[in-house]
């Protein structure tokens, strides 16, 4: 494989287009080949996935941050409000599919709250009157007003979301919730009811301090949650902010600009150097290299003449080109990729967690046993006593602590992760943390630094290695091409002050020329000393090509005086991180867009692992899918856009912190200072984490199996039976447990 700045020159561009891209050998990807391209639009991330082995660096300004070229307006991607993109502020999935934003929990809860005091100061608590409770002649009307609103208000999400989980026969921690507050508000009615109206013998306990104190309890523990995660991210929307808002249509001779949601497929397009490309299409006229790196990850720019394709959301270069759009909307290449997304996020958010499966069973557990409860105490003492005993049941069966189990813990956790560089978006990724087998990993940018270093410095003849690097430096100085950013930091450390260069050129599908000190040199690469008849090692050029450096060549009067080779440096915490993940019994599998042999010499590097290679985005997320299909749990890692489908479908996604937005918006994890090492330490907090969650539900749920039965009588005839007080103190001892239980944890393993 020739890993030099490589020769476009002669290639034959007739085949190449977007579908076989991935799969194209990066040979002879030229030095000056890009010179077309204008590089002032390519942002550095967007080239993190680069091949870089034979590109043209002489006339590639690459702005680090500049993000002017985006146009972020949204709603402009024609076809894709099916995709159901999600705006606003943070939100919160809710069972069936509903969603409920963080910032109507916290109103809700505040709201809630203030309804709740005067009903805890007036109403007795599950019969026993508490020293700082009073009454007044009317204050039962208060409560009865405020618990019902309370119960319609504060209420109203656990209720709706109790509805979709029995829609969707599944029933969970909303159902739960909702039996819990509704029992006890419609028996706290038939009370009031019973001692204000039908005067019965003796005094019918209400629930109200019950029903409050639930909904207010249940809305904090959920708000908690939502504020302790981020938000479910805008990575469909950012899809669509990557296509511009209008399109230039050539219609009859004349150009006109339309909105993006009118361009229809067969419409003649115009598109700019230096713009977005509108929409897949077909080029009639015109030459350019175009960026595809915010759409397919394969950033090399991409050369393109008449009859090749074109992809929506890619940005053109310095030509400008003529084409037929062959895909809007749902057929475009974007919109597919975005459709990949959304159906994979709609899928995971039907996973069940650990306190859905508890609250399922306890739910049932409860109904049986309240029903078991009413019917025999019914034939034993009438009704009052059987309808007493089945709410007690119901009610305890709902332990404020059950709402607090989970959301204190994932509070706790995504504290400490933070403090430790990583940002948890969704907490089944905590939960799932303990059953990850396989890793799969993006290489550029989660393996390699995506930044080019010098790995070989040679001087030949009479020059010294001090003064080839200090004249490669001074040709490079006007650059700032990672290839010659890499040989001018080269420099910098070896405290080598660049030689003065004048009159540099580019040496179209080369390298550069220019004069040194009165001396004519030029970089060349190895294909244009072949061409030349210029003598060279070319075993040595083998030896560093086949290890995946970019080979540059310094030439005076066809004589090489020198070369330096680069490649993108493995992250320091990379062959270890792989070699930890071998000892947990985690698989490490590398994907990538790039070549085999590129893959596989990274490979050797980090001590061996499988690779997948010439990927694009739906191969990604279909190997995903395959490896879950063959029963393993997946994580997989990555940064680009061509990684989001992937992303959101593995069991946990983890975006490099360094990616783009979409990418971070499509993952659960977010490591913000890009080191994977990080991604060992979320698998370690994630399995303590995971721990902490099923010692709370324990304390929260587990005291049932005594409680309610207690609850119900089945010990009645001793003399034991759980009263209500007593039920209630067991509840809100188990709520102090929970809370102290989620602050002990820590970032340990």
């Amino acid at each position: 494989m020739d890993m030099s700045h490589g020769d476009m020159s002669d290639m034959d561009h007739s085949e190449m287009s977007h579908d076989n891209m991935p799969g194209m050998a990066h040979s002879q990807m030229s030095h000056d080949g890009m010179s077309d391209m204008d590089h002032s639009q390519m942002s550095h991330d967007e080239m993190s996935d680069m091949d870089h082995s034979k590109m043209d660096h002489s006339q590639m300004n690459m702005n680090h941050h500049d993000m002017s070229h985006m146009d972020m307006s949204h709603g402009n991607m024609a076809g894709m409000d099916h995709m159901n993109m999600d705006h606003g502020d943070m939100d919160m999935a809710m069972p069936g599919g509903g969603h409920m934003h963080m910032s109507n929990f916290k109103q809700k809860f505040w709201v809630s709250l203030i309804a709740a005091v005067p009903v805890f100061v007036l109403s007795p608590f599950m019969g026993l009157h508490l020293p700082f409770q009073f009454t007044f002649p009317g204050s039962d009307w208060i409560v009865l007003i405020l618990s019902t609103f309370l119960y319609i208000y504060g209420g109203e999400p656990f209720l709706s979301g109790a509805k979709a989980e029995l829609k969707d026969k599944a029933p969970a921690m909303m159902t739960l919730i909702a039996m819990g507050i509704s029992v006890a508000y419609v028996y706290s009615i038939y009370a009031f009811i019973a001692n204000h109206f039908l005067s019965p013998q003796g005094h019918v306990m209400d629930f109200f301090w019950e029903l409050a104190s639930l909904i207010v309890i249940m809305l904090l523990g959920h708000w908690i949650e939502m504020n302790a995660v981020m938000s479910a991210g805008n990575a469909l929307e950012k899809m669509a902010a990557l296509l511009p808002g209008s399109a230039h249509v050539v219609d009859n001779g004349t150009t006109r600009d339309i909105p993006l949601s009118d361009l229809q497929e067969g419409a003649t397009i115009q598109i700019l150097a230096g713009e977005k490309i509108p929409a897949d299409a077909r080029i009639i006229s015109g030459t350019s290299a175009v960026n595809e790196a915010l759409v397919t990850g394969e950033a090399k720019a991409v050369e393109k003449k008449a009859g090749d394709t074109i992809i929506g959301g890619a940005v053109n270069g310095n030509g400008t080109l003529t084409a037929t759009v062959t895909g809007t909307g749902e057929n475009g290449y974007l919109a597919q990729v975005a459709k990949l997304v959304s159906e994979a996020q709609a899928e995971k958010s039907k996973a069940e967690t650990m306190a859905d499966h508890v609250s399922r069973w306890l739910f049932y557990a409860a109904m049986a046993v309240g029903l078991i409860a009413f019917f025999t105490w019914l034939a034993i003492d009438g009704m009052d006593t059987g309808l007493e005993r089945m709410v007690t049941v119901l009610v305890i069966a709902c332990p404020h602590a059950l709402g607090l189990a989970i959301p204190l813990v994932v509070a706790r956790s995504t504290s400490l992760a933070a403090t430790h560089g990583l940002l948890i978006r969704d907490r089944q990724a905590l939960e799932s943390a303990k059953n990850v087998d396989t890793i799969l990993m993006d290489k550029t940018g989660t393996l390699t630094e995506g930044v080019f270093k010098v790995h070989t410095l040679a001087a030949f003849g009479d020059a010294d290695e001090k003064t080839v690097l200090a004249e490669f430096a001074g040709l490079e100085q006007s650059s700032s091409h990672p290839l010659a950013t890499g040989i001018l930091d080269e420099a910098k450390a070896r405290e080598v002050t660049p030689a003065s260069a004048e009159e540099v050129q580019a040496l179209q599908g080369v390298g550069l020329t220019g004069t040194v000190n009165g001396r004519a040199l030029a970089i060349v690469t190895a294909a244009y000393l072949d061409e030349n008849q210029i003598a060279y090692d070319k075993a040595q050029f083998k030896t560093l090509a086949g290890a995946g450096n970019s080979v540059s060549y310094l030439i005076e009067d066809k004589t090489v005086r020198g070369l330096i080779a680069q490649g993108d440096e493995i992250k320091p915490a990379a062959k270890s991180f792989i070699a930890q993940l071998k000892k947990m019994g985690i698989t490490p599998i590398m994907l990538t867009g790039d070549n085999q042999p590129a893959a596989e010499a990274v490979a050797a590097q980090l001590g061996g692992l499988e690779v997948r290679a010439e990927l694009k985005p739906e191969d990604k997320a279909r190997i995903v899918k395959e490896t879950q299909a063959a029963g393993h749990t997946v994580m997989m890692v990555g940064d680009g856009i061509n990684d989001a489908p992937s992303l959101a479908s593995a069991n946990i996604g983890v975006a490099i912190g360094a990616g783009t937005d979409v990418a971070i918006d499509s993952a659960d994890v977010v490591l913000v200072k890009s080191d994977p090492q990080d991604i060992l330490n979320f698998l370690t907090l994630g399995r303590a984490t995971s721990r902490k969650m099923t010692q709370n539900l324990w304390w929260g749920a587990g005291y049932n199996i005594l409680a309610i039965p207690l609850a119900a009588g089945v010990l009645a005839g001793v003399g034991i039976i759980l009263s209500p007080a007593v039920g209630a103190l067991v509840m809100s001892l188990s709520t102090v447990i929970v809370a102290i239980n989620a602050m002990t944890l820590k970032m340990t393993a």
